[in-house]
């Protein structure tokens, strides 16, 4: 019997790429990309995204440290866009971290989820997210409330889908394998991690990708919970 669902927060409750948008449109303007050759913010958001989403792929595997992705993933975006390397404004990363983790756009339905959920079963969080911004996340949209553990790779010494954060996970929430869901958007890090720890997992697929032949249970909705809990 189900007792204990640990969520990823990042693409799964907080809407990483909405937020993101929102903060490189303003940092667009403000750091006055147009007058570097940049053109168009649409071009660079795409660009820089695709890089994100690769870079956040190698660090989830433990092949880059989070120093490597966050010194490569603006640079390498302005410098294919044809920025020369010294006129990359060098405050970017700095003021992405800063002003990103203030965003508050969740997926849609996920307060009223969580709620309904919080009622039934304890609830935790496990996040490859960097410690403050993840923290910074969860205070400012206001989902402290609905989490009993917030686990977070950086604390532990390793990112899913390494066993050893799901061990983790589970000891610090005093839960058993066979009374956990795992739910996430990551296919490696969430789903085939806690599937090859023995935990049951719930591919988060909002994008609606092919569900792959090993994944047996995926929502392209959060709300589609409430049918299933």
């Amino acid at each position: 019997m189900t007792k204990h669902i640990f969520f990823d927060l990042d693409h799964t409750i907080w809407d990483f790429d909405r937020n993101a948008k929102e903060t490189l449109l303003e940092l667009y303007e403000i750091h006055q990309l147009k007058s570097l050759g940049l053109h168009s913010a649409t071009d660079f958001i795409d660009r820089y995204t695709e890089n994100n989403h690769q870079l956040w792929a190698k660090y989830h595997l433990g092949e880059i440290n989070k120093d490597t992705l966050r010194a490569e993933r603006f640079k390498k975006t302005f410098i294919e866009l044809g920025i020369k390397p010294e006129l990359v404004p060098n405050q970017f990363e700095d003021d992405y971290v800063r002003v990103g983790p203030t965003k508050t756009n969740l997926f849609d339905g996920a307060e009223s989820v969580l709620a309904y959920l919080q009622q039934k079963y304890t609830l935790h969080i496990i996040s490859n997210g960097f410690k403050e911004t993840t923290l910074t996340k969860m205070r400012v949209s206001n989902l402290n409330g609905y989490f009993t553990n917030v686990i977070i790779s950086e604390d532990v010494g390793v990112n899913k889908p390494d066993p050893t954060i799901f061990q983790y996970a589970l000891a610090k929430a005093e839960a058993k394998k066979e009374e956990s869901i795992m739910i996430g958007d990551s296919l490696e890090a969430d789903i085939r991690g806690a599937q090859a720890f023995g935990i049951t997992a719930i591919f988060f697929n909002p994008s609606n990708i092919p569900q792959p032949s090993d994944v047996k249970w995926q929502i392209n909705h959060l709300n589609e919970l409430l049918n299933h809990f």
